[in-house]
């Protein structure tokens, strides 16, 4: 009699690929202009982000590049910085809020650049990918367990437009959540005083644009100051 033979399904499949520390994620060469991320040990390649993705990652950087001038904050808004989650995961948020000093100490290490457990952001973002359960569950629990007190994800699918904002209140443990919708600002617990809309993070103005007009602006002052007969560079 012959034996029947199941086919194997992908949670049956055997996972053959090499598990790493996190020592070893930190000098690993993979594939040329491929990001890897790393989960308990498992190398993990990031897709190719989409043109709005992208436009979505430079305004926000630009927006809170700016309100972290205009108050006059120790802290830097940077894209493309990984960040040690666990024992030996790490991930590589689309943007990250963190002080000037750790920054400056990232900056003076040899080889890839990666916050450790004991270097918290201030702020995470994640523009949701297709894998809806990575942004929304998995690295959740992850910033969650790593004591990040904030972590927004900004979902622009027509079918989930929205915002979630999680935060972590002082001395609290577990997260606490917030969708925002078109129409609505979001509320920032790390940054009570920004104004940020929805519509603005999920259909972005180009920077570009914004770089314009606030030199046309400046240019346009500083006309204005002349004719009074202020010297704008003596100002």
């Amino acid at each position: 009699m012959s034996q029947s033979v199941l086919p194997v399904s992908e949670n049956d499949r055997v996972d053959a690929s090499p598990t790493l520390t996190f020592e070893e994620y930190l000098v690993y060469q993979g594939e040329p202009d491929v990001l890897y991320e790393l989960h308990r040990g498992k190398l993990i390649p990031m897709a190719a982000a989409t043109a709005l993705h992208a436009s979505i990652c430079e305004f926000l950087v630009y927006i809170l590049q700016r309100y972290l001038a205009e108050h006059n904050l120790d802290l830097v808004a940077k894209t493309n910085v990984g960040v040690r989650t666990e024992e030996n995961s790490s991930r590589i948020p689309d943007v990250i809020v963190c002080t000037q000093s750790l920054w400056e100490e990232l900056l003076a290490r040899p080889g890839a650049g990666v916050f450790d457990l004991n270097e918290t952001p201030v702020l995470i973002v994640e523009v949701v990918s297709q894998n809806e359960r990575q942004d929304y569950v998995t690295k959740r629990a992850e910033y969650e367990n790593a004591g990040v007190p904030e972590y927004w994800m900004a979902d622009p699918k027509p079918n989930r437009t929205r915002v979630r904002v999680v935060t972590l209140p002082e001395n609290e443990t577990a997260y606490e959540q917030t969708n925002f919708v078109p129409g609505q600002n979001i509320v920032s617990l790390q940054f009570p005083d920004l104004v940020l809309s929805v519509d603005q993070i999920l259909s972005p103005p180009l920077v570009e644009d914004l770089i314009k007009e606030e030199y046309q602006r400046t240019g346009r002052l500083a006309a204005r100051l002349r004719e009074m007969g202020i010297d704008p560079d003596a100002i």
